[in-house]
């Protein structure tokens, strides 16, 4: 699979990607569900976050959950037996070269992958031939450009800027989001519709301000502090302004949002 993923692969990381998915489940997930014995493929499945998302919602749906990477495997399986779930195969692979047969499901999910490939489109085309006739697809992404917040920073603005250039350097895309209906529509999906989904978290909203502006947003952006400081992209003061920054706005008094892109499509 080419590009990588810029926020690595520590425990950590893991923890965020959890805090994210749970703190992100109605919003994304509630329109995603599944008839049972249908075949589910989810591809870039990671720690598993999703997949457990994806099993409770249609627990009589078939999934088949793949990643290249087989220490997110590992870890993926290890959450979803934990949750008791039973309706997962795992499986190691890369998105660009996955050997299953034409028509081999009915429906395939992807959240938060094609940000992080230097050539989303051509992944697109080469999962289509996977679905049957009519078969749907579902493509989850966010978009940092969208990223607003009070009491504004030009700090944690760039902070943010920093961690678009690093994703951009490693072949990948953190503004791909308002690109979700060309991308898709142009590999060949019909019927293709995006909705925007914006996570808006004021002082009335504690557990949003801890669930996402400080767990999920703010760690994603502090955690490639020590890449964006030893490339000079930032000075060490003023990226930890930023960061600091960035927390400011999940005080009482502050406010952040962000919108994801859902996109849905059929063969």
């Amino acid at each position: 699979m080419n590009g990588k993923y810029v926020h690595g692969y520590t425990e950590r990381e893991a923890e965020r990607l959890s805090d994210q998915a749970e703190t992100l489940t109605r919003l994304l997930h509630d329109d995603t569900r599944y008839p049972a014995e249908s075949r589910v493929l989810e591809t870039g499945c990671g720690t598993g976050a999703q997949t457990v998302i994806l099993a409770r919602n249609s627990p009589e749906a078939r999934i088949t959950s793949v990643d290249i990477s087989e220490v997110s495997l590992d870890a993926a399986k290890k959450r979803v037996q934990a949750e008791g779930i039973t309706n997962v195969t795992f499986e190691a692979g890369d998105i660009f070269d996955l050997r299953y047969e034409p028509g081999s499901f009915d429906h395939i999910f992807l959240c938060f992958v094609l940000e992080h490939l230097a050539d989303p489109r051509r992944a697109l085309e080469r999962l289509r031939p996977l679905l049957r006739g009519g078969g749907t697809i579902t493509v989850i992404e966010g978009d940092h450009g969208s990223a607003h917040f009070h009491p504004d920073s030009a700090h944690a603005r760039r902070a943010i800027g920093c961690l678009v250039d690093l994703q951009r350097e490693m072949g990948g895309n953190a503004l791909i989001g308002r690109e979700l209906y060309p991308l898709v529509a142009g590999a060949g999906y019909r019927d293709v519709h995006v909705s925007p989904r914006m996570v808006y978290v004021d002082g009335s909203r504690p557990e949003l301000a801890r669930g996402f502006t400080r767990l999920t947003f703010t760690a994603m952006v502090e955690g490639v502090g020590e890449d964006a400081v030893g490339r000079g992209m930032m000075s060490r003061e003023d990226w930890e302004q930023g960061i600091r920054d960035l927390y400011r706005t999940s005080e009482p008094d502050g406010v952040f949002c962000y919108t994801f892109f859902k996109a849905t499509g059929r063969k």
